[in-house]
């Protein structure tokens, strides 16, 4: 696991990765925005009380809240976004590190945002689940990393396997090395949430999860087979 990360760092800053980076953190910050504005926009509209000054109080602070939403969701976003160019991402890991490999299957657009808005979905409803643990020093850390992580986990692992498998053999390694899995995506989710490196982060992400997913599927257990849908489980 720990070369999958080391390695993963120098596919990072290859050169045919960075237009696939600015991309995806565009996109990531575009959807951030949207929700943030959107809910803002919201609790403008609503007046709970009555009271002009107490909904606008409780406006300022929903806003804020929101804003803060955001920034918990943004290791889960940024995979949902990477989908869209994920499969340049990992064309060109696999050219470096795994010239042998036939071409992978063609992922289509329909089929990408079918599997993101599951996962972004989950990752909304989890993450608003967790909110009051957010407010417990401590307890707040291994909450929200232990949620993210395995978000993580799941998303890049679900986009990459999908590449390669059927959904009967995806699910077996995922069942099979799930807390492996997990705690891969724990280790990702902490530089996805740190500010400036979040910005590189979802590309090496995704390298690392190729690199686990490449190792993972050569084991005997593992077989090929036709495609078929593969959701969060």
């Amino acid at each position: 696991m720990l070369s999958a990360f080391l390695v993963a760092l120098a596919d990072v800053f290859a050169p045919h990765q960075r237009r696939v980076l600015l991309y995806s953190l565009l996109g990531t910050l575009g959807l951030l925005l949207v929700l943030w504005f959107g809910a803002t926009w919201l609790l403008q509209l609503i007046h709970l009380t009555g009271f002009s000054w107490l909904d606008r109080t409780i406006g300022v602070l929903g806003s804020a809240a929101a804003l803060v939403l955001a920034w918990l969701l943004f290791p889960a976003m940024s995979a949902l976004m990477l989908g869209f160019f994920l499969d340049s991402v990992a064309r060109a890991v696999e050219q470096q590190h795994y010239p042998d490999l036939p071409p992978a299957r063609h992922q289509t657009v329909a089929e990408t945002i079918n599997v993101s808005l599951q996962l972004g979905i989950l990752a909304v409803v989890i993450n608003l689940l967790a909110l009051p643990f957010y407010l417990f020093p401590a307890i707040n850390l291994l909450v929200y990393y232990g949620f993210n992580g395995y978000l993580v986990a799941k998303e890049y692992f679900t986009l990459i396997a999908l590449r390669r498998l059927d959904a009967a053999a995806a699910n077996a390694i995922w069942r099979q090395h799930r807390l492996r899995l997990i705690l891969s995506g724990v280790l990702i989710a902490i530089p996805l949430s740190l500010p400036i490196v979040n910005l590189a982060a979802p590309v090496w992400a995704a390298a690392v999860m190729l690199h686990l997913f490449e190792g993972l599927r050569t084991q005997p257990s593992v077989r090929m087979g036709p495609m078929r849908g593969f959701g969060p489980n």
